[in-house]
């Protein structure tokens, strides 16, 4: 297996961004432990909160979060809030007006009655939370009642989420300044507010972590560069968790290759919960083509399976907003860190074994005598899709 070092030569080689030390990460598992630690951490901010999400739906969680983000900019706190204009439609009623009279600066990205049409389709799917400066969020989480709880039901979905310290926190506050100057018009730098270096609390602090952030691309862009990278350095194992999974024939035939040289492939994604059945569908036409290449593939059906996470070799994890589909790798704006970490490494894996307790495994044979509806289906759903 390689070395700490050897992943990050390779992947700094190839994206050319440079991984800083001293992180440390915490593992945040559905939104029992999510939202709590989101909100402990809102609620001990002193100077600045910067938050960034694509889904703001209702809830319970909608409701807390709302205010309290709302009580920090009373008490004096500068607290900016970017909501995408499609994830965020069905907001609950009141409560981005609330925030804004309590001080918070609420900005919508790329509302559609002053976009570009042929941009309207690029959103923002980030998802980040920075309190100080020194404490940031990222993962798949939403704000919503769909987030809410521990999976125990399919009224809640199976999520995973980060806390991070350390230097990397810096990528994420780049990634939020990004969006953040396209609302506003220009870049607001805080020349008067003085921070201490991001560094980690005093737990286990060795992560290497690499910040990826991606915006809407013709042809190449740093998700596709990252996946493809990482399937390619794979030596043992490699597991995808992914909520919507739609690879390309690149990929397929980079993660065959990675088999015929004995790396065992394993990719988990949503069963029959799910709520993108268009998107479920037009996945579904690589299956064959992925099962005979030897990838094992799971479908999680427990509840909606939103978690977003590779794991390589047992030591190198991708973790974020991205899924393992079309519009993650051209279309939208996605945060993705890059760890290299046994510990971290090992946790995930831990986690996916987990849930491979309430998964079914795709069967080759019978996925081969699938019906010829559903073949058309899986056809029509990729017309006009893009190869990478």
């Amino acid at each position: 297996m390689k070395t700490r070092n050897q992943y990050r030569r390779v992947l700094e080689n190839t994206l050319g961004i440079p991984f800083t030390e001293n992180n440390a990460i915490d593992v945040l598992v559905n939104g029992d432990e999510i939202f709590p630690a989101m909100l402990e951490a809102i609620d001990n901010a002193e100077q600045q909160i910067d938050f960034l999400t694509f889904v703001y739906w209702t809830g319970e969680a909608a409701q807390n979060f709302a205010k309290s983000l709302a009580k920090k900019a009373e008490e004096g706190v500068k607290v900016r809030v970017i909501l995408d204009c499609f994830g965020a439609a069905f907001m609950a009623e009141g409560l981005a007006e609330m925030m804004e009279e309590s001080g918070v600066k609420v900005k919508w990205f790329r509302p559609f009655a002053q976009w570009k049409v042929w941009k309207s389709d690029n959103r923002t799917h980030r998802k980040v939370l920075i309190c100080d400066g020194k404490i940031g969020f990222t993962g798949g989480v939403g704000i919503a009642e769909e987030w809410e709880g521990d999976a125990r039901d399919p009224s809640e979905w199976r999520e995973t989420h980060f806390r991070i310290t350390g230097g990397a926190v810096s990528g994420l506050q780049a990634a939020f300044m990004e969006n953040w100057v396209e609302t506003e018009g220009y870049l607001p730098l805080d020349p008067d507010w003085e921070n201490e270096d991001p560094m980690p609390d005093s737990r286990d602090n060795n992560i290497l972590v690499q910040v990826i952030r991606t915006t809407a691309s013709v042809r190449w862009s740093d998700i596709v560069m990252l996946y493809q990278t990482l399937i390619k350095i794979a030596q043992d194992s490699i597991y995808i968790s992914t909520a919507y999974f739609n690879p390309n024939k690149n990929i397929i035939t980079l993660l065959s290759e990675a088999v015929d040289r004995g790396v065992e492939v394993h990719i988990m994604m949503p069963g029959k919960h799910n709520d993108q059945r268009l998107a479920k569908l037009a996945g579904e036409e690589t299956f064959e083509a992925l099962l005979n290449g030897g990838i094992n593939l799971w479908y999680y059906q427990k509840t909606m399976f939103h978690s977003k996470k590779i794991i390589i070799d047992k030591m190198v994890s991708c973790i974020g907003s991205a899924n393992f589909n079309h519009r993650s790798m051209l279309k939208d704006d996605e945060i993705n860190l890059v760890c290299i970490d046994e510990k971290l490494a090992q946790k995930l894996s831990t986690n996916f074994d987990n849930d491979l307790e309430h998964s079914e495994a795709i069967d080759k044979n019978l996925w081969q005598r699938r019906s010829y509806l559903q073949r058309g289906f899986e056809k029509i759903t990729n017309i006009g899709k893009d190869e990478i």
